[in-house]
């Protein structure tokens, strides 16, 4: 943009162009103080120059954050989401799984974290009109062996579960080719794959998903005490590694995570069923809680509560602990032999 059309002193013009400034936003490069050093000019002059030429880029109308919000036409990759194969869960999550940050799904053994981010490794090869990105995914182990009997179960159960995509188009699909394993039982081997192996996959366009389940197992084994210096470095590591994939290939992460129970209090009485265990949080502590962009937190029964379970009350419930976009809420849903779906009429805030 020419600088000639700033409303400026041509003193103040002159010195710019002298210090081989060309345009207007190349002189929003600068700090204050630096322009002074280039320039020469006052400290008055900066600051005049520099709300000159902000408010000539900016034009004479104030966007709002809701006007931007409402301009989903113009900009549709900042509202993509992945779906996770449910409306109801969808609609949770207001579309789905953003695609830039590292998304936390953590819970309790045979919550069925698992058995979602399966699903989620099935959606994001659908048609981005049925809310995937038509790529597929790459997915770490780091504690079991993959469960491939259980994706093939998920697979031939496609069509029962996406009603709302046409059976031919499913079918078509060979999901089981675009789904990429890795296994890591080491910090090590954690790090080198997502610093290696996954750029690869993502650059290629192979694959537009991450999946590592679960992130704390290979923590837990390899560090002694939660305040471990080493440990808060490894994990600064990899959630800065993790993060930077995902804003350059605007791919989502899901980390899989475990849980810590507190030491239940001597004569302490239980809550009523079903309502949000807070005896257990997340492992890895705060360290790991500053990578992320989004916590979901999944809980069943325990054994001893289902005998104070009402009859019809939902046994696994999903919630949304934090995210920048989303309120705290809840929904139940049960898993079963088509997959993980949510349970509609229960959500909550």
């Amino acid at each position: 943009m020419d600088l000639d059309q700033l409303d400026l002193n041509p003193r103040i013009i002159a010195a710019i162009k002298k210090a081989k400034l060309k345009s207007v936003k190349e002189v929003l490069h600068f700090s204050g103080p630096d322009l002074q050093r280039l320039t020469g000019l006052s400290g008055p002059d900066v600051q005049h120059l520099l709300r000159t030429a902000s408010s000539h880029l900016r034009g004479s109308s104030v966007l709002t954050a809701l006007h931007l919000f409402r301009q989903k036409e113009s900009f549709p990759a900042q509202h993509q989401r992945l779906s996770l194969g449910c409306p109801v869960l969808d609609g949770l999550l207001r579309g789905g799984l953003p695609l830039d940050g590292i998304t936390e799904l953590a819970g309790r053994s045979s919550a069925g974290k698992t058995q979602l981010a399966l699903q989620l490794c099935l959606a994001v090869q659908l048609p981005r009109r049925h809310g995937g990105l038509e790529a597929g995914a790459v997915y770490v182990c780091t504690e079991d062996v993959f469960p491939n009997k259980r994706l093939q179960q998920l697979i031939a159960q496609q069509p029962c579960l996406r009603t709302d995509i046409p059976g031919e188009m499913v079918r078509k699909i060979r999901f089981g080719n675009q789904i990429f394993i890795e296994h890591a039982a080491d910090v090590d081997t954690l790090l080198d794959c997502v610093s290696k192996k996954v750029p690869v996959l993502l650059s290629r366009g192979m694959v537009r998903l991450v999946v590592i389940d679960s992130v704390a197992a290979p923590f837990r084994c390899e560090f002694d005490g939660p305040a471990s210096a080493p440990r808060a470095r490894c994990l600064q590591a990899l959630g800065a590694t993790l993060r930077q994939l995902s804003y350059t290939f605007q791919s989502p992460v899901l980390c899989v995570n475990q849980v810590t129970e507190a030491v239940e209090e001597r004569g302490k009485v239980p809550g009523p069923p079903g309502h949000w265990d807070e005896r257990t949080s997340p492992a890895l502590g705060i360290t790991w809680s500053n990578q992320l962009l989004m916590r979901l937190m999944v809980d069943r029964h325990r054994p001893e509560e289902a005998v104070l379970t009402p009859p019809g009350h939902p046994a696994r419930t999903l919630r949304v602990v934090f995210a920048p976009h989303l309120p705290p809420s809840s929904c139940s849903y049960t898993v079963n032999a088509e997959g993980v779906r949510g349970t509609p009429g229960t959500e909550a805030c």
